[in-house]
């Protein structure tokens, strides 16, 4: 079963774009549930194996608000997420990504359209 506002947080985050980044405050507060960053990333620990509604949610696409990535440096998931992170020309030095140049910045507008909630 599928906890409440988790739905909410995987749409949100279908839509971060290639090559761009956001942090789990960002995501709580565009899926309407501000100041839940630590919930968006307990809905990361459950996103089913086949996606959301078909699409795969890019959990990797998601760092925190120190423009870094959570794993600890040098686990396997860390490895994963610099990887993919990577594999989209997203910069890191260290575990840090610069948010000037990679942070999502959604037009709210177009946001307004594309989620269903």
């Amino acid at each position: 079963m599928i906890k409440p506002h988790y739905a909410q947080i995987w749409q949100t985050i279908q839509l971060i774009p290639q090559g761009k980044v956001a942090f789990y405050g960002q995501i709580a507060d565009l899926a309407g549930l501000p100041g839940r960053a630590r919930l968006v990333g307990k809905a990361l620990g459950c996103v089913p194996e086949s996606g959301w509604r078909g699409q795969a949610v890019p959990w990797y696409r998601v760092i925190n608000a120190q423009g870094k990535i959570s794993f600890p440096i040098g686990s396997e998931h860390f490895e994963k997420q610099r990887q993919l992170l990577q594999d989209e020309q997203v910069v890191i030095i260290g575990s840090k990504i610069k948010l000037k140049e990679f942070q999502w910045q959604p037009d709210l507008a177009e946001l307004l359209f594309s989620l269903e909630f």
